[in-house]
Order: C-alpha cells, then structure tokens, then sequence
C-alpha cells in the first residue's frame, strides 16, 4: 500500500477580495504590490485541490469566489511532505512567512 504524500500550495486570490474587512485586518502590514493569496495543505495534488476549492468542496469562501491562480513558484520546495501534521504546520509557517514578506494572505481559518 503506497503512503500519503502530503502538500502545501499557495493560491493567487482576485485583489476584489480586500473588500473583506477580515482579509485588511489580518494583514495590516501588506504591500499593495505583492499578490493576495490563500495557503493551504492537503492530501492531494495542488492542482486538484485547487480544482476542489472552485467546485466548492471543502471550499475556503475566499478561493471559491476569488481564485485566480496556483503560485507553485512559492511551495513546490516544500513538497512532497509525509505527515499530515508535518504539511499543516508548514501550511502555518509558509502563510507567516509569505505575511512577513507583504503579502496579503489567508490560511486555514
């Protein structure tokens, strides 16, 4: 029996979602020229959780209604990771990190 890979990715939202006031005041130091994003882990390929996001199955609101795109460039390092606590703390550390950085983002809320 094959063992689950796990896998963080990052999702490229619309900047039409900052009309939330919940995405402005999570991140009060963002850089307006650097992309909103969505970070999440899963069991699947990025690519299909994406896929899963837009269709509205286990759907953050603000992927369904606003994803735009994956960022690969800002998690394919970081896969394939073992352990589905291994890829949520990541999940956690890589959305921290990409704040830090500026840009807006949401995680696992």
């Amino acid at each position: 029996m094959a063992k689950t890979l796990y896998s963080v990715y990052v999702i490229q939202l619309k900047k039409s979602v900052l009309k939330h006031k919940k995405m402005l005041n999570a991140n009060p130091e963002r850089l307006k020229s650097l992309p909103c994003v969505y970070v999440g882990s899963s069991a699947h390929s990025p690519e299909y959780r994406f896929e899963q996001h837009l269709n509205g199955y286990k759907a953050n609101v603000y992927v369904k209604k606003y994803g735009y795109q994956l960022l690969p460039e800002l998690y394919e390092d970081y896969n394939p990771i073992t352990t589905r606590k291994k890829a949520e703390m990541l999940e956690e550390e890589l959305a921290l990190k990409l704040r830090e950085e500026g840009y807006t983002v949401w995680y696992g809320i």
